[in-house]
Protein backbone atom coordinates (compact mmCIF):
# COMPACT_ATOMS: atom_id res chain seq x y z
CA UNK A 1 0.00 0.00 0.00
CA UNK A 2 2.97 2.29 0.46
CA UNK A 3 3.70 2.60 -3.25
CA UNK A 4 5.32 5.85 -4.34
CA UNK A 5 2.91 8.59 -5.32
CA UNK A 6 4.90 9.39 -8.46
CA UNK A 7 3.03 6.93 -10.67
CA UNK A 8 -0.42 7.34 -9.14
CA UNK A 9 -1.53 10.10 -11.49
CA UNK A 10 -1.93 9.46 -15.20
CA UNK A 11 0.69 10.99 -17.41
CA UNK A 12 3.37 10.92 -14.76
CA UNK A 13 6.38 8.70 -14.81
CA UNK A 14 6.98 6.79 -11.61
CA UNK A 15 9.70 8.04 -9.36
CA UNK A 16 10.58 11.44 -7.98
CA UNK A 17 11.02 14.37 -10.34
CA UNK A 18 14.56 15.50 -10.98
CA UNK A 19 15.61 18.28 -8.61
CA UNK A 20 15.64 21.72 -10.23
CA UNK A 21 18.94 23.47 -10.64
CA UNK A 22 19.96 25.67 -7.74
CA UNK A 23 22.02 28.79 -7.63
CA UNK A 24 25.71 28.35 -6.91
CA UNK A 25 26.41 28.32 -3.20
CA UNK A 26 22.78 27.47 -2.39
CA UNK A 27 21.19 24.14 -1.66
CA UNK A 28 19.18 22.67 -4.48
CA UNK A 29 15.43 22.97 -4.19
CA UNK A 30 14.38 21.40 -0.93
CA UNK A 31 17.67 19.65 -0.22
CA UNK A 32 17.73 18.09 3.17
CA UNK A 33 18.64 20.55 5.90
CA UNK A 34 22.07 20.14 7.41
CA UNK A 35 22.07 18.37 10.74
CA UNK A 36 18.81 16.58 10.03
CA UNK A 37 18.89 12.79 9.69
CA UNK A 38 18.26 12.25 5.99
CA UNK A 39 18.88 9.61 3.38
CA UNK A 40 21.68 10.65 1.03
CA UNK A 41 20.53 12.65 -2.00
CA UNK A 42 16.97 12.97 -0.66
CA UNK A 43 15.07 16.22 -0.73
CA UNK A 44 12.48 17.61 1.63
CA UNK A 45 9.81 16.77 -0.92
CA UNK A 46 10.95 13.14 -0.95
CA UNK A 47 10.95 13.10 2.84
CA UNK A 48 7.51 14.72 2.95
CA UNK A 49 6.17 12.14 0.53
CA UNK A 50 7.67 9.20 2.41
CA UNK A 51 6.44 10.51 5.77
CA UNK A 52 2.95 10.94 4.31
CA UNK A 53 3.07 7.39 3.00
CA UNK A 54 4.20 6.22 6.44
CA UNK A 55 1.26 8.03 8.06
CA UNK A 56 -1.15 6.48 5.61
CA UNK A 57 0.42 3.05 5.99
CA UNK A 58 0.23 3.27 9.78
CA UNK A 59 -3.47 3.96 9.58
CA UNK A 60 -4.24 1.00 7.32
CA UNK A 61 -1.54 -1.40 8.51
CA UNK A 62 -2.76 -4.87 9.36
CA UNK A 63 -0.55 -4.81 12.48
CA UNK A 64 -2.51 -1.88 13.83
CA UNK A 65 -5.89 -3.30 12.80
CA UNK A 66 -5.24 -6.61 14.57
CA UNK A 67 -3.37 -5.02 17.47
CA UNK A 68 -4.92 -5.12 20.87
CA UNK A 69 -2.80 -2.51 22.58
CA UNK A 70 -4.54 0.75 21.73
CA UNK A 71 -1.84 2.83 23.40
CA UNK A 72 0.87 1.29 21.19
CA UNK A 73 -1.20 1.96 18.10
CA UNK A 74 -1.83 5.56 19.15
CA UNK A 75 1.86 6.13 19.88
CA UNK A 76 2.92 4.76 16.49
CA UNK A 77 0.39 6.84 14.60
CA UNK A 78 1.30 9.96 16.62
CA UNK A 79 4.98 9.49 15.81
CA UNK A 80 4.27 9.17 12.09
CA UNK A 81 2.06 12.24 12.10
CA UNK A 82 4.58 14.24 14.12
CA UNK A 83 7.36 13.36 11.66
CA UNK A 84 5.12 14.42 8.76
CA UNK A 85 4.28 17.72 10.47
CA UNK A 86 7.96 18.42 11.21
CA UNK A 87 8.95 17.87 7.59
CA UNK A 88 5.97 19.94 6.43
CA UNK A 89 7.19 22.81 8.64
CA UNK A 90 10.69 22.48 7.19
CA UNK A 91 9.23 22.56 3.68
CA UNK A 92 7.17 25.64 4.52
CA UNK A 93 10.27 27.28 5.99
CA UNK A 94 12.19 26.58 2.79
CA UNK A 95 9.53 28.24 0.65
CA UNK A 96 9.31 31.20 3.01
CA UNK A 97 13.07 31.65 2.76
CA UNK A 98 12.85 31.54 -1.05
CA UNK A 99 10.03 34.06 -0.93
CA UNK A 100 12.16 36.34 1.24
CA UNK A 101 15.08 36.03 -1.16
CA UNK A 102 12.78 36.87 -4.06
CA UNK A 103 11.41 39.91 -2.27
CA UNK A 104 14.95 41.18 -1.66
CA UNK A 105 16.29 40.42 -5.13
CA UNK A 106 13.19 41.36 -7.15
CA UNK A 107 10.82 43.52 -5.10
CA UNK A 108 8.88 44.54 -8.21
CA UNK A 109 7.85 40.90 -8.73
CA UNK A 110 6.34 40.75 -5.25
CA UNK A 111 4.45 44.00 -5.91
CA UNK A 112 3.13 42.60 -9.21
CA UNK A 113 1.89 39.50 -7.41
CA UNK A 114 0.22 41.60 -4.72
CA UNK A 115 -1.48 43.78 -7.33
CA UNK A 116 -2.66 40.68 -9.18
CA UNK A 117 -4.07 39.18 -5.97
CA UNK A 118 -5.85 42.46 -5.17
CA UNK A 119 -7.38 42.59 -8.66
CA UNK A 120 -8.61 39.02 -8.31
CA UNK A 121 -10.08 39.85 -4.91
CA UNK A 122 -11.85 42.93 -6.31
CA UNK A 123 -13.24 40.88 -9.17
CA UNK A 124 -14.48 38.22 -6.75
CA UNK A 125 -16.14 40.88 -4.57
CA UNK A 126 -17.71 42.61 -7.58
CA UNK A 127 -19.21 39.29 -8.61
CA UNK A 128 -20.51 38.79 -5.10
CA UNK A 129 -22.05 42.30 -5.06
CA UNK A 130 -23.76 41.63 -8.40
CA UNK A 131 -25.15 38.37 -7.04
CA UNK A 132 -26.53 40.17 -3.97
CA UNK A 133 -28.00 42.96 -6.12
CA UNK A 134 -29.79 40.36 -8.25
CA UNK A 135 -31.26 38.76 -5.14
CA UNK A 136 -32.21 42.19 -3.79
CA UNK A 137 -34.05 43.09 -7.02
CA UNK A 138 -35.87 39.76 -6.91
CA UNK A 139 -37.05 40.28 -3.33
CA UNK A 140 -38.00 43.91 -4.03
CA UNK A 141 -40.20 42.62 -6.86
CA UNK A 142 -41.74 40.03 -4.54
CA UNK A 143 -42.51 42.73 -1.97
CA UNK A 144 -43.96 44.97 -4.68
CA UNK A 145 -46.22 42.15 -5.84
CA UNK A 146 -47.38 41.55 -2.29
CA UNK A 147 -48.12 45.27 -1.83
CA UNK A 148 -50.15 45.31 -5.07
CA UNK A 149 -52.17 42.31 -3.88
CA UNK A 150 -52.88 44.00 -0.54
CA UNK A 151 -54.03 47.21 -2.25
CA UNK A 152 -56.73 45.40 -4.24
CA UNK A 153 -59.00 44.88 -1.19
CA UNK A 154 -58.88 48.64 -0.62
CA UNK A 155 -60.76 49.09 -3.92
CA UNK A 156 -63.65 47.07 -2.51
CA UNK A 157 -66.21 48.89 -0.37
CA UNK A 158 -65.06 49.14 3.25
CA UNK A 159 -68.00 47.30 4.77
CA UNK A 160 -67.05 44.21 6.73
CA UNK A 161 -69.58 42.08 4.87
CA UNK A 162 -68.15 43.06 1.48
CA UNK A 163 -64.61 42.25 2.64
CA UNK A 164 -65.72 38.83 3.92
CA UNK A 165 -67.47 38.12 0.62
CA UNK A 166 -64.32 39.04 -1.31
CA UNK A 167 -62.11 36.91 0.98
CA UNK A 168 -64.45 33.91 0.76
CA UNK A 169 -64.51 34.15 -3.03
CA UNK A 170 -60.79 33.27 -3.05
CA UNK A 171 -61.34 30.09 -0.97
CA UNK A 172 -62.05 26.99 -3.05
CA UNK A 173 -65.35 25.25 -2.37
CA UNK A 174 -65.14 21.98 -0.41
CA UNK A 175 -65.65 18.84 -2.42
CA UNK A 176 -68.78 16.89 -1.65
CA UNK A 177 -68.30 13.36 -0.43
CA UNK A 178 -70.28 10.71 -2.26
Amino acid sequence: MAAPLGGMFSGQAPGPPPPPPGLPGQASLLQAAPGAPRISNSTLVDELESSFEACFASLVSQDYVNGTDQEEIRTGVDQCIQKFLDIARQTECFFLQKRLQLSVQKPEQVIKEDVSELRNELQRKDTLVQKHLTKLRHWQQVLEDINVQHKKPADIPQGSLAYLEQASANIPAPMKQT
